[in-house]
This record gives C-alpha cells, sequence and structure tokens, in this order.
C-alpha cells in the first residue's frame, strides 16, 4: 500500500464508504429536512447545491480530513505565492496572476509579475479597440469582418468555449473561427467562407514551433498572399500570442502585433492571457476584464475561505470521494444552458491533461484512481442521448448539472420547461424508482398478470446517483470567469490530495514523438519495415493506395 491509502484518513474513509454503502439518499432527505441548508454553498449569484450526494456530515469531515493531511491549504498559499510546485518542468503555476487587480503584487524569482500581467492587457486593449473600432484595418484598407484564431489544445479550446459562451455581448460586426485540427479540412472549410481582403488570423504557439498550429498559420499566410498578391499583407492580416519574436518576424508578423505570456502559464490555464485576444476581440477589453475580474473573485474564495465551505475543495472532494471509494471511472458535465455547449470539451483538457497520472510526484506507481473521463453535452440533448446510462446502467457516473435561472432569450415558456427537466433529472437520479412504485404505476396503466411482471423490471430506476447542481443568476463574463476557475481549483485541490502534479503533460510527448518519426515516411515511396508489423501494414498500405508507391 501507499502512504496515502494506508494512511488514517483514507483508511477512515475505506471503513466509512461501508456504512453509507447500507444507506440512500431517499432515507438521508427524508430523516433531514434541512439537508439542502447544510449542503449547499453560495458565492456571488453562484449556488452550488451538493445534497444530492451520497454524503452525510460525517462523510464531508472525513473527506476533509484527507484534504487537510495532504495539506491543501498549505499547498494553495504555495501556489499563490509564486512557487515552483511545478516540479518536474520547474516553474511556478500563476494562472491566477493573470486576473490579479493592478497594483497587486506577486513574485516569481524575487520579481512583481503583476506589472508585466497588465503590460500585455494593456496591449490587448489597444489592439483590440483598434480592431473593432476600425482603426486597425487590412491591406487592401477594409476594417475587419472575420477573425480566426489558429491554434490547439489550451491555445483553442480556451477562446472557442468562452467566445461561444459569451455570445451575447459579441459584436455584430465581427464573426469568430477557430482552426485547430491539422486535418486540411478544418482550414479548408473556414477559408471557404472568407473574403481575405476582411480577414485577421491570430496565431497562438508560444514557442511558434507547435508542429499542428504551425502548419495550417502557413497554409492560412500562404492563403492569403496568394488572393491578395502582396506578401506585406501578412503583417496587417496577422497577430501571433508567442515569445519566439525571432520566429514571427520571418513569418512576416509585425512585431507590435506580438503579444508575450510566460513559462508560469500552463495552456490549458492560459484562457486569461494574450491567449484570450480572439475573446478580447469578440465581446470587448470591458467584458474581457469582467471575466477576469469573476475568477479573481473565485480565487480570492478559494485563497480565503475555511475548507468547510470552500466551494473548489468541497467538489475536489466529492470526486475522490467517487473515483476512489466508489470505483466511478466517468464524471458527466451536463449544462443546461447552450452557450456552454464547449464547456465539457473544455474541462475535458483541463482535468484529464491535469491529472491524468499514473505517478505521483516522487515517480512512483499509485495505487488508487486519479482522474475520471470528463464527457457530457447539453441538455436537453442528452437526455434523449445518453441519460438512459445514467439512470440504469450498471456504473455508478456522478454528474453536475449547470444552469442559469435568468435565459439571454426569453421566449414562452421555454427556460421554465428547461430548467423543469434540469431539476427533474437531479431529483430522478436521486429517488429512482422502486419497484413497489412501478408495479403501482403499472398497474394504474392497466396492466395485469404475466404482461405487468415481464415490463416491471425494466421500469425499476436504483436511484442513489449522485448530482451536483450550479445555477447562477446570468451567464454573462463575471459569472463564467467564476465558473472556470472553480473547476480549475477542483483540480488542484485533487492534484494535491492524491499527491500528483497538475500542471505537467508528459502524456502528450510520446505521439508526437513517433508522429515525427512517421513523417518522412508517409511522405517518401518506399515501403517500410522499421516498426511493428501493424504500423509498417498501415504505412505501406496508405503509399500503395496513395499511389506513392506500386511495391
Amino acid at each position: 500500500m501507499s502512504a496515502l491509502t494506508d494512511s488514517p484518513a483514507w483508511q477512515a474513509l475505506v471503513a466509512h464508504r461501508a456504512i453509507i454503502g447500507r444507506q440512500t439518499m431517499r432515507e438521508m432527505f427524508r430523516a433531514d429536512p434541512a439537508r439542502f441548508d447544510k449542503f449547499s454553498l453560495r458565492l456571488d449569484g453562484l449556488l452550488l447545491d451538493y445534497s444530492k450526494n451520497l454524503i452525510t456530515a460525517e462523510t464531508l469531515e472525513l473527506l476533509l480530513k484527507l484534504a487537510r493531511q495532504a495539506k491543501v491549504e498549505a499547498w494553495v498559499a504555495r501556489m499563490f505565492g509564486g512557487e515552483k510546485i511545478n516540479t518536474s518542468e520547474g516553474r511556478a503555476v500563476l494562472h491566477t496572476a493573470l486576473r490579479a487587480p493592478r497594483g497587486s503584487r506577486i513574485t516569481v524569482d524575487g520579481k512583481d509579475v503583476v506589472p508585466e500581467v497588465h503590460r500585455v492587457l494593456d496591449q490587448m486593449r489597444r489592439f483590440s479597440d483598434g480592431v473593432r473600432g476600425g482603426s486597425l484595418r487590412g491591406h487592401t484598407g477594409k476594417a475587419f469582418r472575420d477573425v480566426v484564431n489558429i491554434g490547439i489544445g489550451g491555445s483553442a479550446l480556451g477562446p472557442l468555449m468562452v467566445s461561444e459562451a459569451l455570445k451575447p455581448y459579441g459584436s455584430a460586426q465581427l464573426n469568430m473561427h477557430f482552426v485547430s485540427n491539422v486535418d486540411a479540412t478544418d482550414l479548408a472549410e473556414t477559408t471557404k467562407r472568407l473574403d481575405p481582403e476582411t480577414t485577421l488570423f491570430i496565431v497562438s504557439s508560444k514557442t511558434f514551433t507547435t508542429q499542428e498550429t504551425l502548419t495550417n498559420a502557413r497554409s492560412a499566410r500562404a492563403w492569403l498572399v496568394d488572393r491578395l498578391k502582396s506578401e506585406e499583407a501578412v503583417a496587417r492580416h496577422f497577430a501571433a500570442i508567442s515569445t519566439n519574436l525571432a520566429a514571427t518576424s520571418q513569418f512576416g508578423i509585425n512585431p507590435g502585433n506580438v503579444f508575450e505570456f510566460w513559462d508560469w502559464v500552463g495552456g490549458r490555464y492560459s484562457v486569461w492571457s494574450a491567449i484570450g485576444l480572439p475573446v478580447a476581440l469578440y465581446i470587448g477589453m470591458d467584458n474581457f476584464e469582467r471575466f477576469l475580474a469573476g475568477a479573481h473573485a473565485m480565487d480570492r474564495h478559494f485563497h480565503e475561505t475555511p475548507l468547510e465551505r470552500n466551494l473548489p475543495a468541497i467538489m475536489g472532494m466529492l470526486g475522490i470521494w467517487y473515483a476512489d471509494f466508489f470505483g466511478a471511472a466517468s464524471n458527466a458535465i451536463l449544462p443546461y444552458d447552450r452557450y456552454l455547449q464547449h464547456f465539457p470539451a473544455y474541462l475535458q483538457q483541463l482535468e484529464m491533461e491535469s491529472n491524468g497520472k499514473r505517478v505521483d510526484r516522487e515517480g512512483q506507481e499509485v495505487d488508487y484512481a486519479t482522474q475520471m473521463v470528463v464527457w457530457g453535452e447539453p441538455g436537453t440533448d442528452g437526455q434523449h442521448s445518453f441519460y438512459q446510462l445514467l439512470h440504469q446502467g450498471t456504473r455508478l457516473i456522478p454528474a453536475d448539472f449547470l444552469a442559469p435561472v435568468t435565459s439571454h432569450n426569453p421566449m414562452g415558456d421555454h427556460h421554465a420547461m428547461l430548467l423543469s427537466n434540469c431539476f427533474a433529472q437531479t431529483e430522478a437520479l436521486m429517488l429512482g424508482k422502486t419497484a413497489e412504485e412501478a408495479r403501482a404505476e403499472l398497474a394504474a396503466q392497466g396492466l395485469t398478470g404475466l404482461e405487468l411482471e415481464a415490463l416491471l423490471p425494466c421500469k425499476v430506476f436504483p436511484g442513489n446517483r449522485p448530482t451536483n447542481a450550479l445555477l447562477f443568476d446570468r451567464l454573462d463574463p463575471h459569472t463564467l470567469g467564476m465558473l472556470v476557475a472553480l473547476y480549475e481549483h477542483k483540480v488542484f485541490v485533487q492534484g494535491v490530495v492524491l499527491d500528483i502534479n497538475s500542471f505537467d503533460q508528459w502524456g502528450v510527448e510520446l505521439g508526437k514523438q513517433l508522429a515525427g518519426k512517421l513523417l518522412p515516411e508517409l511522405l517518401g515511396n518506399r515501403p517500410v519495415s522499421s516498426h511493428d508489423a501493424s504500423t509498417n501494414g498501415l504505412i505501406n498500405h496508405y503509399l500503395v493506395a496513395s499511389g506513392k508507391t506500386g511495391c
């Protein structure tokens, strides 16, 4: 056993799990009418209802003992203090500094980074105001009407998710496009809809060497130059988020249109930085700063609030409870707001790239579950798709339901109907339907005898399926900032407790390395035999089928 699984706090939870397994949430609610009040928290218009979880007051106490055993509060202080807690890369972890107010002081290696953050934010304001106001124009003097973000991973998912989520605040004069896949179809289908004279490209790559991003950027550059018949057009139609000024200059990008970010900003935590430039262009810099302010409000809450009332800490420990003590393998994210349609995909990277690890901070293989698979779709579409599995499948799948109190698009009874479905799903997952209830329901429908008995098992719902409900007044920039930061800090709590480094991602490297070796072989015309039989077969089939070799 590892030190963690052999620890008193862990073993106390193992014993408690056996007790909880004999109870149901139906019984818990029946025994305690004040359960909602005890297991819900509020912050700035955001409500977390975690009462529909397989917990009692004792469960929560034991989970927080595990958090304190791991010294979560000390680790929080270390992160906010700029210590290099990303030990495998020797870096600080300071996405929180990106939303710190002007005048704050946060140091890395003895240097206050807040002035640098706000220098870049000021640069973003000048650029976004210029594009939105029409003082920055294209090569032929026309105002920009389309913005194409070229990036991958956090450089794509973040701006895409936030731009879609905040569409009600977006400019009617700008159309946003996001190209991330190296599949040429992504760029080709995007450029079909564009006028080169009114298109601005933003290339997001810290080193300006990311293979997929640079391949798309070079093809976009060729498309622009071919249609405008001028290499000089690149300087007006391209901006970059990068630290490699030599490479961006060689590409032809005006140095004034290159935006910096720092090695203490991880890719999946970077939408708060210049990586968020497409968002600032779309919703305006005032709204982008409200987005940052929402995240900062959650930062303060996380940093200053005792664990018992700390939203990220509670959500993080509930995730560990299900993954490690109930064997849950996945977590569903179910937003009942169409504008949050990309939120599950964003969390997939945030959570699975952060905590999808098999070794602890000392490099020892762990003997406990780390990260659950994250997945989901907006309601109510998902109800007619995968909710069957949530209700009656053989696996326990904890789920987060997110919904706004007020819709941006009031229309008849639509929003009340949407929320009725959201609340009903959490109730149904908790209550289920007993055999006795199902029997009575079928009898009321006129079924009897063998017909009733045959259908009865299909009508039984086990219930006792855990959910969190996150309700917010309205999906605005401040609220979205709070939500994203909430999940960031949830991930951090889980990483600390599970003794893993949440801020590296070595697991993405091997495939990239092998792809680099394979590419010359796919571009060549000779059969290969240097790989395993399957990979050799795939490469050679491609070479023959594409007409590159007849052998």
